[in-house]
């Protein structure tokens, strides 16, 4: 490989990763906790954002499809689990379904 994509492939890593970082050790332990409590649950905003829409206009045509995914998403993301879990909750509910009903 070139020396100049693997220097253009470091900066931009540098550049995408200092602006995650720096917060994090700016604000650790200063934040209240109300604001830490809000911070902790915009994942699970985000993801819902992001997918409720898909469920009103699935392609399967089949609604109960959307339905089951995003109810077992809410279970899972009410109860605490990480994000990482509920999605791939959701996910492996929703292959079950498909290979089986």
């Amino acid at each position: 490989m070139n020396l100049d994509i693997v220097v253009l492939i470091v900066a931009m890593a540098a550049v995408t990763y200092i602006p995650r970082v720096v917060p994090f050790f700016a604000f650790s332990g200063k934040l209240p906790p109300f604001i830490e409590g809000v911070l902790r649950n915009v994942p699970f905003a985000i993801l819902g954002a992001l997918i409720f829409p898909a469920v009103l206009f699935i392609d399967q045509g089949n609604i109960l499809f959307g339905i089951l995914g995003v109810t077992v998403a809410f279970l899972l993301g009410f109860t605490g689990f990480n994000v990482i879990v509920v999605v791939l909750g959701s996910i492996c509910i929703l292959t079950f379904y498909s290979l089986f009903f």
